[in-house]
């Protein structure tokens, strides 16, 4: 695959490539990463052809839309896509006062859920000032599902579908922003999302992977009815799909448990067999689903991203994507990319009757 690949985000009449730039290692997430090094990272994925680039006021407390906004502000703005996230209102502050963790030095400014109407607007002119851009292409409710609200989850939900929503509803409705969607962990909160507002596209954390396809069930499927574009993150989930099943994998931000252990090792068996890279197949699996045009990576280092890179170009054999099926470690109606020999890549459906639906990819 090739992750300069440009395709259509749902029904916005956006194109994202199919690679994305994710920012939150630049809001120095638990390491410091140096000011020549973000912008070196930033100006490195651009001349690989980059064009899509996600950040949020949370990374780095602002400190990631500052680098991102330093660095794109010179290009010609119609070049790029950019993305960011409402919910969180910031407040310059003293540095002695604040808690930056799990932020390592980051910008001195406080931060606050906020999901009213107010809020929302408060933090889409916060995001333009610190980014010194004209407009935001997207943006995202952030963080509105139980793995960062807990038990508050339903009553934090039920003001971001009415608070957020309107101020969104309004800056697309002005043509101030042209998509809008939801960014969290779970992808149950994305189908409810979708299900009770107009949305157009969803930023998907960890959920849909090698390891996870419960969002074939319901989610992805109303995602193709409604045109909604997913941009999915964590594909590694968290790190045992990029280092193998090695003592101290993590898996969702933990060590990862026997089973998963288990099955993470049974994959890596077929992907030596094929002389495939775990990494290659879990990052080319994700932007394999027709809903689901871009993967969103964060690095820390230009290594990490040219590595990225690397395995997303990786070839990888149709024959290895059916052996996963056939041993019982990928679900049969999960697509899957196909290389077809006339040069394009190729979506493959194959559903749990055997039937097979192949498209080209947008």
């Amino acid at each position: 695959m090739n992750p300069d690949e440009k395709r259509k985000f749902g029904r916005t009449g956006l194109e994202v490539t199919a690679f994305a730039f994710g920012t939150a290692p630049l809001g120095n997430f638990l390491h410091e990463v140096g000011e020549d090094d973000a912008q070196e990272m930033i100006g490195h994925a651009w001349d690989a052809g980059i064009r899509f680039y996600d950040t949020a006021p949370m990374y780095g407390h602002g400190l990631a839309e500052l680098r991102l906004g330093q660095a794109l502000r010179w290009k010609r703005r119609d070049d790029f896509v950019l993305a960011s996230k409402v919910g969180r209102v910031l407040h310059p502050a003293r540095r002695a006062d604040i808690d930056f963790t799990p932020w390592s030095n980051a910008a001195p400014n406080t931060m606050a859920f906020d999901y009213s109407y107010d809020g929302t607007m408060r933090a889409f002119e916060d995001s333009l000032q610190r980014l010194a851009l004209e407009r935001i292409d997207m943006l995202f409710i952030h963080d509105i599902d139980r793995f960062t609200q807990g038990d508050a989850q339903p009553e934090v939900f039920a003001q971001a579908m009415d608070g957020c929503w309107r101020a969104l509803e309004r800056l697309r409705d002005q043509g101030v922003v042209r998509a809008i969607g939801v960014g969290v962990n779970e992808w149950e909160v994305c189908y409810d999302a979708i299900r009770q507002r107009d949305f157009d596209c969803c930023l998907l954390a960890g959920r849909y992977t090698l390891l996870e396809q419960d969002a074939l069930d319901r989610f992805l499927p109303l995602c193709e009815k409604q045109g909604v574009a997913v941009v999915v993150g964590g594909g590694f989930n968290s790190g045992i799909l990029a280092t193998g099943a090695v003592q101290g994998a993590k898996y969702n931000y933990a060590p990862a448990p026997a089973p998963v252990m288990e099955r993470v090792a049974r994959i890596e068996a077929i992907c030596h067999a094929y002389d495939v890279p775990l990494p290659a197949a879990a990052l080319q699996f994700v932007v394999a689903h027709p809903a689901i045009p871009t993967f969103c990576a964060g690095t820390r280092t230009v290594a990490q991203l040219e590595q990225n890179l690397r395995w997303f170009r990786h070839p990888i054999p149709g024959g290895f994507w059916h052996e996963l099926k056939e041993r019982g470690l990928l679900r049969e109606d999960a697509p899957v990319p196909v290389a077809d020999t006339a040069g394009p890549a190729m979506f493959q459906s194959q559903a749990a009757s055997g039937g097979t639906s192949a498209s080209p990819a947008p």
